[in-house]
């Protein structure tokens, strides 16, 4: 069986877990002012807060979803890798030190450092609850995800696990505890992927080819002629169990009679795998994914390179698996995963994922863009990264610490490609959940790696929740409640404010989480990225580089940036289809991803605001450049 629990794993995701909460309590005691509670004092060193900046990014999307992607459809998920590190470009050579400059704990202290405007500190508020609010979901789907295998617990035990731990991380210690969190979670997690790759490398690739499933002895094939139209056959077993099977085209004779392995179909008791062999238990998986024929009829090839593992892969045959949901009648659904044996050179090559690059349409050329677009410019505009950057005690520090987050988290990508097409290849890969590949890959190995795996994967929702929610509390605390209701709080009520934000923002990411139990986290992490950079981008690039830039015109780019991108979203064929379960023919929008249309409608809305707005005094002096920091 693919998911077992085990008392080692068990012990070591305990043990780190325990860690963690350890650690958090013994920094609790150091971090009693707002400062100390916002932004850990400004003392954070800088190749720390590099690293912690690693361990903040490396989301649940970046491991687990991007090796699921690599090792379910091939070069098509590195291309998230590329997008997302990309997107540190605009950063480091934009963002870093202007924005250690201008703020003192929230994002909307650097937008509003020159004006003393409500309106923009409640509409950068809002933005950075909607953005942490869409990125929150995935991390919490992924807890849950991981716990199911690993400790053999129901998924939603999972989220409220992860929920209350980062709700302890956060309301005892703050961001000094969260810095150490993701410190230390960015550090492990870069080290053993490069021992897991390591390993990878060393075990070269084997041959497996998929043989035939041939039904049970004495079963009786219920349909003759195909199974509502398509081409699967339904058995019924001597002990009363269905069992399905897709018929392909026979290579040894002229009648289509081989039947392939692995499909799930649906059954009074739930959803079972089969592989064509009776089953023992409920979810009993059988593990897929190999190579079916490497180059010169060699079985196995023994230790690789790098390099050599990429050319002996595009040159190998490779099964992959594909679905297709079949839908009766009187409603029921079923799921039916088969192999698809593809050239290794199809596998390496842009396509498998994104149809928008080969697509013959506009609009799907569009989309891919669109969202290139968004993650490029996405990540200078996450409300949690930019927090990151009070940290640090000045501004060369800011730029340093971004230099090594750049490197950690670029090598770390470099390590998913391998980590993908090591999870395709390695015969250990759940066709009905690619967010395992990655966990599933490391327990082909041994059961002890595995629940090392899992367990930094845990620690890697931690890290990137823990400083949503600081993002996410310090809007609240520090913009939201001084400035909507006009309370002037003290640094004790600051923290305290900031304390019970977080608890709430706990709670309501538990809740998200079992509710979107079955949502695509990638597409999730894709409209995080969408709106940030929608609703944010534009204020920071015109408040730093145009001087007639006005308090209303950065609150009206970021309203409309934010409904904007949000409303496209909502309306998307995307969420017709994976959200709402309507056709998506019926979608008003002509791509799902709305970045190409909204930053540029943020940039345009701040200029032409900016130009219809009277200045105040404090703008009559920045556009003279008598201002601090012009």
């Amino acid at each position: 069986m693919l998911y077992a629990t085990s008392p080692i794993a068990i012990g070591i995701f305990l043990f780190f877990v325990g860690t963690v909460l350890g650690l958090s309590f013994y920094l609790g005691r150091k971090a009693k002012s707002a400062k100390g509670y916002y932004a850990a004092h400004g003392q954070i060193g800088w190749f720390t807060n590099g690293i912690a900046f690693a361990g903040d990014y490396l989301s649940a999307a970046s491991f687990l979803g991007i090796c699921g992607l690599i090792a379910f459809f091939g070069y098509d998920g590195f291309l998230y890798s590329i997008g997302y590190l990309a997107g540190w470009i605009v950063a480091l050579f934009v963002i870093a030190e202007p924005i250690k400059r201008l703020g003192k704990f929230t994002f909307a202290d650097a937008l509003d450092s020159q004006f003393n405007s409500s309106g923009i500190k409640l509409a950068a508020a809002l933005s950075t609850l909607i953005v942490s609010v869409f990125y929150l979901i995935p991390q919490m789907v992924g807890a849950g995800a991981l716990i199911t295998p690993l400790l053999g617990l129901p998924h939603w035990i999972g989220v409220v696990l992860v929920g209350v731990t980062v709700t302890i991380i956060v309301v005892t210690a703050g961001m000094v505890s969260t810095t150490w969190v993701q410190f230390i979670k960015g550090s492990l997690l870069v080290i053993f992927c490069t021992i897991l790759v390591g390993l990878i490398l060393y075990r070269g690739l084997t041959a497996r080819p998929v043989a035939a499933a041939r039904p049970p002895e004495g079963a009786v094939q219920i349909d003759a002629t195909g199974w509502m139209g398509k081409p699967y056959v339904r058995y019924k077993t001597l002990d009363g169990r269905t069992l399905v099977y897709r018929v392909v085209e026979s290579k040894t004779s002229d009648k289509p009679t081989v039947i392939e392995t692995q499909v799930l179909t649906a059954t009074p008791g739930g959803k079972r795998l089969v592989n064509g062999l009776p089953q023992t238990a409920e979810n009993d998986l059988h593990p897929v994914g190999t190579i079916a024929e490497l180059p010169e009829g060699k079985t196995e090839t023994g230790p690789l390179g790098p390099t050599a593992f990429l050319q002996t892969l595009h040159d190998s045959s490779v099964v992959t698996w594909s679905k297709e949901t079949l839908k009766e009648a009187d409603g029921t659904t079923h799921d039916i995963y088969y192999p698809v044996t593809r050239k290794g050179a199809d596998v390496l090559a842009p396509g498998g994922y994104f149809k928008g690059l080969k697509s013959e349409k506009f609009a799907d050329h569009l989309d891919f863009i669109s969202l290139m677009l968004a993650l490029f410019c996405g990540t200078a505009s996450l409300p949690h990264i930019l927090i990151r950057y009070y940290t640090v005690k000045d501004q060369a520090a800011a730029r340093k610490s971004t230099i090594v987050g750049i490197g950690a988290i670029g090598f770390f990508y470099i390590l998913t490609l391998f980590l993908g097409l090591g999870a395709m290849t390695s015969g250990a890969m759940d066709p009905t959940n690619n967010n395992m590949a990655a966990p599933l890959l490391a327990k082909s190995f041994n059961t002890i790696l595995f629940a090392i795996i899992s367990a930094i994967a845990f620690t890697t929702v931690l890290g990137t929740v823990s400083g949503l929610i600081m993002a996410g509390a310090g809007a609240v605390a520090h913009d939201v409640v001084e400035t909507l209701f006009r309370i002037e709080n003290n640094d004790h009520t600051k923290v305290l404010i900031g304390k019970i934000s977080a608890g709430m923002l706990g709670m309501g990411a538990v809740v998200l989480g079992i509710l979107f139990k079955e949502f695509n986290v990638s597409v999730l992490v894709g409209w995080a990225f969408n709106i940030a950079a929608s609703a944010n981008l534009p204020a920071l690039i015109m408040l730093l580089f145009w001087k007639r830039t006005t308090a209303k015109g950065i609150a009206a780019a970021i309203v409309v940036g934010l409904g904007s991108s949000l409303g496209w979203i909502l309306l998307s064929a995307d969420t017709y289809d994976k959200v709402y379960h309507i056709d998506k023919a019926r979608s008003i929008i002509p791509f799902s991803q709305p970045a190409l249309v909204t930053i540029p409608l943020g940039f345009v809305v701040l200029i032409v605001v900016s130009l219809m707005t009277k200045r105040t005094t404090a703008e009559e002096k920045r556009v003279a450049g008598v201002t601090a920091g012009v």
